[in-house]
């Protein structure tokens, strides 16, 4: 929140030929059902070394999205976790009930938006805008 009433203010001094880094997105689509997945877990890390730190988490609208985890992207490798384990639509127990999506971010300045399409027994993700 305090990221976007700061970069409100970038025209107003007149600072807008500055890059900006952007956040992270990602949503989740149930591709048996056609609809976005509700209510689901997700969390941001970043690695740093051999270890992974957490700098983000929310969980899905009802359109199956998370708009961003307000922070300003760094180049480095990041892992998106997606807890599917009491999301109903994929049945009683899903067979991917944690999905791990491990990325790099290789210019900080440009969208980065992470899909993930779902169903019963596979999954797919993409870089999309």
């Amino acid at each position: 929140m305090l990221r976007n009433c700061l970069l409100a203010l970038i025209p107003a001094f007149g600072l807008s030929g500055l890059a900006q880094a952007e956040d992270i997105s990602t949503h989740v689509l149930n591709i048996s059902t056609g609809t976005g997945g509700a209510g689901i877990p997700v969390t941001l890390e970043m690695k740093e070394g051999d270890t992974w730190t957490e700098i983000g988490t929310s969980t899905t609208g009802e359109n199956g999205r998370v708009e961003g985890f307000d922070i300003e992207t760094e180049v480095a490798t990041y892992r998106l976790a997606f807890d599917l384990s009491n999301y109903a639509d994929l049945g009683q127990t899903p067979f991917f009930p944690e999905i791990d999506v491990i990325f790099q971010v290789q210019d900080a300045d440009r969208e980065h938006h992470v899909p993930v399409l779902v169903s019963p027994f596979g999954y797919s993700t993409y870089l999309g805008n």
